[in-house]
């Protein structure tokens, strides 16, 4: 079977976002692409924007912002994109982070609306298990190499009604993701119940997750240990909905994390 090239999508997707390139003070917002594969016949690259804030006082924070890990989760994409545009308008949020951004992980999957990649699987449960995928591999690397202090990671629930978080790493995770929730909530309603996607849930927080999804390395270089949050977002509200409240969600965690590592240092 054939398909068309993905680099139509994908590119009106960033079309905004490459037009700031370049643009703004001190090249703030950078794109470098990663990696370059193939399924069949088409070629693909891992789309990566670098937005830097200015200096905030104190050592840089890398962040890890990734979207589209499964490719029907398209509005999740649209979500970081917005973000990035938030920032390049306003960047004061952004100062003292350094921010790696992965608009589409699934390039494949983006292009055929499939939560699979072209290869049939999920690529969401392949991580640090030995995988020979492509995308894997490329974004395993970026974990590795660039130490991040924190990891987020959007996706958009088709089985849910609200927004909710899942929670890893640190021991100040959950504190950075219940902010998050309530700033999402002014755009859309949180998950309720005590079992949200399979799993024990409190207040939209749930603190267990599947083996094999996007994450640090086993032992990450950062110290203190880095946070891991899963937003997810219900996919059947509509995609502005989705990415306000995404958007509203992860600049809560930009104003929420100095502070808090400041008061874990302190304990």
């Amino acid at each position: 079977m054939q398909h068309p090239p993905v680099a139509n999508l994908i590119e009106s997707l960033l079309a905004p976002l490459l037009a700031k390139c370049g643009r703004l003070p001190g090249s703030a917002l950078r794109y470098s692409p990663i990696g370059e594969f193939h399924h069949g016949p088409c070629r693909y690259q891992l789309p990566r924007f670098v937005f830097r804030g200015a200096p905030g006082g104190g050592d840089t924070i890398r962040l890890g912002l990734f979207a589209s890990i499964h490719g029907d989760e398209r509005e999740t994409a649209l979500a970081l994109r917005d973000f990035l545009l938030t920032l390049a308008d306003d960047p004061a949020p952004a100062q003292g982070y350094e921010l790696y951004a992965y608009p589409v992980c699934n390039p494949s999957g983006y292009e055929d609306r499939t939560r699979h990649s072209r290869a049939g699987l999920d690529l969401n449960r392949e991580f640090w298990r030995g995988s020979a995928q492509p995308e894997v591999q490329l974004l395993e690397r970026e974990l590795g190499m660039h130490g991040f202090h924190g990891l987020i990671a959007l996706h958009a629930d088709d089985t849910c009604d609200g927004c909710y978080a899942y929670v890893r790493g640190a021991t100040l995770t959950e504190a950075l993701a219940r902010p998050a929730l309530e700033a999402a909530s002014q755009f859309l309603p949180l998950a309720q119940g005590e079992m949200i996607d399979g799993f024990p849930a409190r207040d939209g927080v749930i603190t267990r997750c599947p083996e094999g999804v996007l994450s640090n390395p086993a032992d990450p270089s950062p110290s203190p240990a880095p946070f891991e949050i899963i937003f997810e977002t219900p996919q059947k509200a509509p995609a502005q909905a989705q990415s306000a409240a995404a958007v509203a969600a992860l600049q809560s965690i930009l104003r929420g994390y100095r502070p808090l590592l400041a008061f874990g240092e302190n304990l």
